[in-house]
């Protein structure tokens, strides 16, 4: 086991990692953990673009807003919408200068439109926005001398000044963190003056989802573990268009296709049914889209239904639609003259680890920040491309927050805490198990807590994963630790997480649909909270 120091630990490379770290490496060393290769993040998947009012002629702040609280749902807090989308432009001329390529030319940006927006503000590189952000940052941070990426790393804990069992987190300090390198199966401590989880979402908590294989809920598994609250988890975003196809692994088909004229049918060259469901038709929000897409598929009985895309010219297509197109040939389907198949897949997390305005969490020394963090800016749905923008806004908000505490050079002295103990734990000798719960838990998931719910498919998924999670639990302190029993252990403590959330709201809202609360109430009108000190699931 070795132990590293630095000023600053961030744990993910996406955007809100790798912006985070580019800007703290002004004040100090920075360790970057990544699970698998740096690239590799919700961010490079990313192909719709990030939103920002850049056109004040035709737009504005205060339309990106209301478009931003009526997305919400009645959740979002509108003191952080504000300073959000008005911090946006700064932001996006911040990539600029570190090397993004945005799509437009001679100074003019050319700008999408998305479902939930009123007015065309999204900034994309063709559908591929979010490898050209992941390329742009990742050379920026890897020319700065100060940054060290530890690749091929799993988070496993955090390192506590005490433990959570016995201290609030407000009365804890975070140290640092432990984390496996894959290479040689070592765990090794990272301490530093400050952590930035940046760790990003939970899609594989869910059989279907967009998101890569990383995302298993990382960091909201480790602060859950360290006593921190997770806020609003029950409202998952599942995006209603991935491409069906048994060999795609739920590519995700931009929604942006829909903002250029794309439009929902049963059949192939049927008639579009979004109309049925929202006067903004093909362009309602997600939450929106996904249940009608959800209900039709029940109605029906139909495996998945089509967007269509081919009254558009070729010529567009392929300019507009570069990677979605060559995607979709490569599995024999030429979106110009064909409509594609798709199914709503798991997305995004609008809860997360609960920050102030500065993504400081209830700990000291512990920041978050990105999807896996809940700011309060997209409430029970988040807006189509307001992702991106809260991984620049609150990274930066961190950075200001962090420099004006900091006191370099330190990395904070540990002791025994720092210290991986293996205890009586011995090689894995039944992999079988850990393979056979992923697909239980995954499943579980899908099917009781997934668009739409009801009280008794939560009651059986809570007992259920009861049950999963302490074998899990007793799995994991028996066996010397795997990236796969890592990641499963995480998926497990979100699943019950979630599953807490959602029974705890009696109504639908958002991206929470209940059959037995079918609709909102105004008595609910405030955050789901859940903690380990809150009954069974401590992990």
């Amino acid at each position: 086991m070795s132990i590293y120091k630095s000023d600053f630990l961030v744990i993910g490379s996406g955007i809100s990692g790798l912006m985070t770290a580019c800007k703290l490496s002004a004040l100090g060393s920075v360790s970057v953990l990544s699970k698998r290769e740096a690239f590799r993040s919700n961010t490079e998947l990313a192909q719709g673009g990030i939103a920002a009012v850049m056109d004040k002629k035709n737009d504005s702040f205060s339309l990106h807003i209301k478009d931003t609280l009526k997305t919400g749902a009645g959740l979002s807090d509108p003191r952080v919408v504000k300073f959000t989308v008005r911090e946006a432009p700064e932001r996006i001329r911040e990539l600029v200068e570190l090397g993004t390529r945005f799509a437009g030319a001679g100074g003019h940006f050319e700008m999408g439109l998305e479902g939930g927006h009123s007015r065309r503000r999204i900034l994309h590189s063709a559908d591929a926005t979010g490898h050209e952000i992941e390329r742009a940052l990742l050379e920026a941070c890897r020319q700065r001398r100060n940054i060290r990426f530890f690749e091929n790393h799993s988070a496993v804990d955090l390192i506590l000044g005490a433990h959570p069992a016995t201290v609030k987190p407000a009365s804890n300090a975070c140290l640092g963190a432990f984390a496996l390198e894959e290479r040689s199966g070592r765990v090794h401590s990272f301490l530093a003056g400050q952590t930035i989880l940046a760790s990003g979402g939970a899609g594989k908590v869910y059989r279907y989802t967009s998101n890569p294989d990383v995302t298993t809920g990382d960091g909201m598994a480790m602060a859950y573990r360290a006593g921190l609250d997770l806020v609003n988890l029950e409202f998952v975003q599942f995006h209603p268009t991935c491409l069906y196809h048994p060999e795609a692994k739920s590519f995700l088909i931009s929604e942006a296709l829909r903002g250029e004229g794309g439009v929902l049918c049963l059949r192939p060259g049927g008639v579009p049914f979004m109309k049925k469901y929202s006067p903004r038709k093909d362009l309602a929000p997600r939450d929106v889209v996904a249940r009608a897409i959800d209900s039709e598929l029940k109605r029906t009985g139909q495996n998945c239904v089509y967007l269509d895309i081919t009254h558009l010219s070729p010529a567009f297509i392929k300019r507009r639609f570069p990677n979605i197109r060559a995607k979709c040939l490569e599995f024999g389907l030429d979106i110009a003259k064909e409509p594609i198949p798709v199914v709503p897949a798991a997305h995004f997390f609008c809860g997360g680890v609960g920050v102030d305005e500065h993504s400081r969490t209830a700990m000291p020394g512990l920041y978050a920040v990105g999807e896996v963090s809940h700011t309060g800016l997209h409430g029970a749905n988040r807006l189509a491309s307001n992702s991106l923008l809260e991984g620049c806004v609150f990274a930066h908000r961190a950075y200001l927050a962090i420099k004006e505490d900091f006191i370099s050079p330190r990395a904070k002295a540990a002791g025994k805490a720092g210290v991986w103990n293996c205890g009586n734990a011995r090689p894995s000798d039944e992999a079988v198990i850990i393979a056979h719960n992923w697909d239980e838990v995954r499943t579980l998931m899908w099917n009781y807590v997934g668009i739409v719910r009801s009280d008794k498919r939560l009651e059986r998924a809570a007992a259920r994963m009861d049950i999963i999670n302490e074998e899990i639990v007793k799995y994991y302190w028996d066996f010397l630790p795997t990236r796969d029993l890592l990641e499963l252990r995480n998926i497990a403590c979100l699943a019950q997480q979630i599953i807490r959330s959602a029974r705890a709201r009696k109504e639908s809202r958002g991206l929470h649909y209940n059959i037995n609360y079918p609709k909102p109430e105004s008595a609910c009108l405030k955050p789901t909270r859940v903690n380990r000190y809150q009954g069974k699931g401590r992990g």
